[in-house]
């Protein structure tokens, strides 16, 4: 089993390109959902940390961005609860998948939450920041001061960019990007393939 990693700035296009790549997708924003949404012991952990916002279950995404927005700290102390769950939920995704070729992993904070293996492919997808912007204006809870927190919680892209194997320009149509991850999927399992020999 190949673990490939996919890395890049918010908005950047991370998990449209990992849909792409055909294989099973670990998704953390989406296990994040699920976790506020049906994981009463999360929330009972954040109301106790984190009473004068997190005050109804299903945990509502307004709650959490006033909390980050009142202050900075208050992210970390979500993440300490919420990204051992999350951790857990990936070692699950990984033994269910044990027997595929390759398996995705769509994590935003993967190199800095040292999720990642020293044999992991890292793959980063850039973008233009006027490309990058579009799309998050369209999402809803649009918030600038939120984007900068999580940003400045991503290690510098250019560091990011320097641990990448593979980089996928995502300024393109759709099928310039699917030519793309083709070429990148035939190396990957070439290159695994010849290492066994």
């Amino acid at each position: 089993m190949i673990r490939v990693g996919i890395i890049g700035g918010i908005g950047s296009g991370k998990s449209f390109i990992s849909k792409l790549f055909g294989y099973p997708v670990f998704n953390a924003d989406n296990e994040v959902k699920n976790i506020y949404k049906k994981n009463k012991e999360c929330f009972k952990k954040l109301k106790k940390k984190l009473p004068k916002f997190i005050k109804t279950f299903p945990i509502k995404k307004k709650e959490l961005i006033s909390a980050i927005s009142s202050n900075k700290k208050n992210l970390k102390v979500i993440s300490s609860v919420v990204h051992p769950m999350v951790r857990a939920k990936m070692k699950k995704f990984i033994l269910k998948n044990k027997s595929r070729k390759i398996i995705i992993f769509d994590i935003p904070l993967l190199i800095e939450n040292k999720l990642n293996k020293k044999k992991d492919i890292i793959i980063f997808i850039q973008c233009k920041k006027s490309k990058v912007l579009e799309r998050l204006k369209k999402r809803p809870y649009f918030n600038k001061n939120l984007i900068r927190s999580l940003n400045e919680n991503q290690i510098m892209l250019s560091k990011k960019r320097k641990l990448a194997k593979y980089v996928i320009n995502n300024n393109f149509s759709i099928n310039v990007i699917k030519r793309k991850i083709n070429i990148i999927k035939k190396k990957i399992l070439n290159e695994r393939n010849s290492t066994r020999h």
